[in-house]
């Protein structure tokens, strides 16, 4: 914190209530940007600008990084990206669950849940260079982060998903996330429950692992379980970390089905345990249901079902799965099938366990939402709001400045994102201003792109992408690299 009189900036924010992304107090501060950096921070009295906010009555935060994103193609088709510019995030991981766009070239209709992706138009690029470029060309208003799916890779390298690869064909997909680790990938993503990865053992994760590990890349897992296993899943997610000496992050970590409810008592205890030995974090949505393909197996489990698209029914997307069932006179199994292929979002879990896993200490906030889906999961839009809102301010699960260093300090530092995260003299000015008392999301599942109340101004690399109640024409997104500030 300096005190400057006199000067000149490109961006200058007076008045705020500064949380700087490290879990400090609240501190009422000036914050001034010259270029895409942070120049100056504390009382600025008599320095010029370009553009003034006024901050007064305002918290000053750095931008969200939104930890798990399916945004490949989003970022691509939506350059404007408004789902998550006006929820206050500048910076989205993509490439999860094991599903990314790059690298892969296909001629034929992805598997689910590739498709959630799009079709074979979208599976275009045969390097993770390829897709940098496309991203660089349509210019969108967040940062980039990619991971590199292993259901990717399996199906560049395999004639067939239901069963393991062999020697050979690991190789392959070994050899295809090396070069994307050169090119600027953050690590590798599974997704162990869906179709197109389930039949790989552990040791072909744990091969490909290793193989990433020398470039500094860390392990993002949607687990091979989060029901009945969850907590054999979570040994197998800890035991390929140790394996190849690299940092595990637990995708959108829950407990799901009734019969499992409470079992994130057990799963977080030896999640905890494990940080002592070693490097471990998890990412966590801030809603009760899920959301993804259609998968008649998991059905069963479920309080309810909507469902979330469907390309052979697609005037029932937002309606219950029951609903249509008793309409068509059939089983839910039966027009489960019948709409397929389909995404449906599952009312499976618990309050009670989704609040203790929000508590559970630097657990990172993830949308996972699905930009694609006729009727999205109202996470795309909501999420962040939702943490600021519902169960910051409303619910006092934890206290301003530690829901910011969840969504922002935090993941800068798991994710290698220098310079970024923080409101500091020298960061990259990545920055979200928001009303303490407004901020609240207002998606739902019967108007889930609604977007949410109370967030003021978003700025990404020092620039105005987000004004009031509208994106701006600014289009400053990086493609950001592990460990670096991101290319222009």
């Amino acid at each position: 914190m300096t005190s400057r009189s006199g000067g000149q900036c490109d961006i200058l924010i007076t008045g705020g209530h500064l949380v700087d992304g490290t879990g400090a107090a609240p501190v009422v501060a000036d914050v001034a940007v010259t270029g895409d950096r942070i120049t100056a921070v504390g009382k600025l009295d008599g320095m010029t600008a370009n553009t003034r906010v006024d901050a007064a009555d305002l918290i000053v935060a750095p931008g969200f990084i939104d930890v798990h994103t399916h945004d490949d193609r989003a970022v691509l088709s939506g350059p404007d990206m408004t789902p998550k510019i006006s929820q206050g995030v500048t910076t989205v991981v993509a490439g999860n669950c094991g599903v990314s766009l790059a690298p892969l070239r296909t001629e034929t209709a992805p598997p689910p849940p590739m498709n959630l992706l799009g079709d074979q138009e979208w599976y275009r690029f045969p390097s993770l260079g390829e897709y940098r470029d496309a991203f660089a060309a349509e210019a969108p208003s967040v940062n980039l982060a990619m991971l590199v799916g292993h259901s990717t890779l399996r199906t560049g390298a395999m004639d067939e998903l239901t069963r393991a690869a062999t020697a050979e064909e690991t190789n392959r997909m070994a050899e295809a996330l090396e070069q994307a680790m050169e090119q600027g990938a953050l690590g590798l993503s599974t997704g162990l429950a869906y179709a197109t990865a389930e039949a790989a053992p552990t040791e072909e994760v744990k091969e490909l692992a290793r193989r990433m590990a020398p470039y500094g890349g860390l392990y993002t897992t949607h687990m091979r379980d989060e029901g009945d296993y969850l907590l054999e899943a979570v040994e197998e997610a800890l035991d390929i970390g140790r394996d190849a000496g690299a940092r595990v992050v637990i995708s959108h970590h829950k407990a799901t089905g009734r019969e499992n409810w409470g079992k994130t008592k057990d799963s977080l205890t030896r999640i905890a345990e494990a940080r002592a030995e070693q490097a471990v974090d998890l990412d966590v949505y801030p809603y009760t249901a899920s959301s993804t393909v259609l998968v008649a197996d998991w059905i069963e489990g479920c309080e309810k079902v909507l469902i979330s698209w469907s390309e052979s029914h697609p005037e029932v997307a937002g309606r219950d799965l029951v609903d249509i069932a008793r309409e068509w006179g059939c089983s839910r199994l039966e027009a489960a099938d019948k709409l397929q292929p389909a995404g449906a979002i599952y009312f499976q879990m618990q309050e009670e366990d989704l609040q203790r896993v929000l508590s559970f200490p630097r657990a990172m906030i993830g949308s996972d939402g699905l930009p694609h889906d006729a009727r999205p999961h109202p996470r795309l839009w909501g999420t962040f709001p939702r943490i600021l809102g519902h169960y910051c301010r409303d619910l006092g699960l934890f206290t301003l400045e530690e829901a910011v260093h969840r969504m922002t300090g935090i993941p800068a530092e798991v994710f290698g994102f220098k310079d970024r995260g923080r409101v500091a003299v020298g960061c990259i000015a990545d920055l979200v201003l928001f009303d303490r008392s407004q901020v609240i999301d207002r998606a739902d599942y019967a108007a889930p792109t609604t977007a949410a109340d109370g967030i003021r101004n978003v700025i990404v690399n020092g620039q105005i992408v987000w004004d009031g109640e509208a994106v701006t024409a600014a289009r400053p997104g990086r493609f950001l690299e592990r460990n670096g500030a991101g290319s222009v």
